[in-house]
């Protein structure tokens, strides 16, 4: 009898185990994984804020990308001359939003894809636009993208966005980070950037937040 009961004891250990073992599991399956996205588009103040008002970021640096570790500082990389793009590293759940949404908001929102090494009033390499993809998905995804908006003929002059690997992303400093909501009232910030976040709002007012 005793022994029985140990056992019975022991297989509805066993029981609960698997039971909530298998629960566990498959809730953690269930759980969406974030990706990140890689955008260069001219000066990333700008960029930066854009995207923190996206729906389904959950966060947004802005950094440097294209060149080495030693000169990812804004100082050297504003000579145009260390391979580096002004960046911004996108975290995003794509169950909310996906890599080509934020296609859209880049190309038609953040910046304007034709101009080469230049954005607004910012002229340099480091200010070029590009795509810095993460996997070969993004990379499937947004060549077919600008080979559709092409296709289309959606922008005037040939869009020259680049679309390459990202090999390294550094964060730049700290006074860079979330710099529109920090100055809101500076200057460059009134005339270039704020009216980004009213052509999102007014183009894409479902993802906005």
């Amino acid at each position: 009898m005793f022994t029985n009961k140990l056992l019975s004891s022991y297989f509805l250990t066993i029981g609960f185990c698997l039971m909530f073992g298998t629960s566990a599991l498959t809730n953690a399956a269930a759980l969406p994984t974030e990706q990140t996205a890689v955008f260069a588009g001219g000066c990333f103040w700008g960029v930066d804020a854009l995207f923190r008002h996206v729906k389904g970021v959950s966060e947004v640096q802005s950094g440097y990308a294209g060149g080495k570790a030693a000169t990812a500082h804004y100082e050297q990389v504003s000579s145009g001359e260390t391979g580096h793009a002004e960046s911004v590293r996108v975290r995003f759940n794509p169950n909310q939003i996906s890599f080509q949404q934020l296609l859209q908001v880049f190309f038609f929102v953040a910046h304007d894809p034709t101009q080469l090494n230049r954005q607004g009033p910012d002229d340099g390499n480091q200010y070029r636009s590009v795509i810095f993809y993460t996997t070969t998905e993004q990379q499937n995804i947004a060549q077919s993208y600008i080979k559709t908006l092409s296709g289309a003929h959606k922008f005037s002059s040939p869009i020259v966005t680049q679309i390459v690997p990202l090999q390294q992303f550094y964060p730049a400093e700290q006074y860079h980070q979330n710099y529109l909501a920090l100055h809101p009232a500076e200057p460059y910030i009134i005339i270039n950037d704020m009216p980004k976040l009213k052509r999102l709002r007014n183009q894409f007012p479902a993802l906005y937040q």
